[in-house]
């Protein structure tokens, strides 16, 4: 049975938004709530044109909206399928690994680089350290459902807590912090976008020149100390930032 006939979708012909915005949103929302899981198939879109009085064109446009967002995908010889919702995160102190797992998306870590390096003249300036100081390097592939999601770089203060391989796989960085009793306070963060090189489309699974989130923050404990420098990438694609904007009294 088309689970889209259990949705109550509709259109509003007098208002100015175009049909097949209005569709796709709607549609996007049942995704969003989990009224259309992963994997599931939609149905004809003959048939859900005709249910909603809608041209196929409109339909397919709609439904073509959404498998460019990432959030359905075509496949041959099985139709159109729910593939996950796109992942919005909050701006706020959190980390990825723990926004994923609140969102039910079963995040996965994959440690690309863990090692020590003296510091650039950025990353001192942000840790607080003289330049050619050593610090330690982290860089991890983050993906979702064992897609990629994004790409993340930090650098941490040398001997602030044990970073082993087998650790940062198995859950977040800022958890292994906490563990280690350091209290998280604060962060100076910017968020930009940008293109995506080769190499870095080859590894988060999407084209060289692909629209890119970034992400630098640097993160200070609860004596006003840097405990973290991150630099990350996401898939603009599958990702979002969210913000809360307030009137200024």
């Amino acid at each position: 049975m088309d689970p889209t006939v259990s949705l109550q979708l509709g259109v509003d012909r007098s208002s100015p938004v175009p049909l097949y915005f209005q569709l796709s949103q709607q549609l996007e929302a049942a995704i969003e709530r989990g009224a259309l899981t992963p994997g599931t198939l939609l149905g004809n879109e003959i048939e859900l044109a005709g249910r909603l009085g809608l041209s196929r064109p409109t339909v397919r446009q709609a439904i073509q909206s959404l498998v460019d967002k990432g959030l359905l995908v075509r496949r041959r010889g099985v139709g159109t399928q729910v593939v996950h919702s796109q992942v919005k995160r909050p701006l706020e102190l959190s980390s990825l690994y723990d926004d994923l797992e609140a969102a039910g998306q079963r995040p996965e870590t994959r440690v690309l680089r863990n090692t020590v390096e003296p510091a650039s003249a950025e990353v001192a300036a942000a840790l607080g350290v003289a330049e050619g100081d050593e610090v330690h390097l982290v860089e991890r592939l983050r993906l979702a459902h064992g897609e990629p999601m994004a790409y993340l770089r930090n650098h941490l203060p040398s001997g602030l807590l044990a970073l082993d391989t087998p650790r940062l796989e198995a859950t977040g960085l800022y958890r292994l912090m906490r563990g280690a009793s350091i209290t998280l306070h604060s962060a100076r963060q910017s968020v930009g976008a940008r293109a995506a090189t080769a190499e870095e489309g080859e590894r988060l699974g999407e084209p060289a020149g692909a629209p890119l989130l970034t992400m630098q923050r640097t993160t200070f404990d609860d004596t006003g100390r840097a405990v973290e420098f991150g630099s990350h990438i996401y898939r603009a694609s599958r990702y979002s930032f969210e913000f809360q904007l307030l009137v200024r009294p």
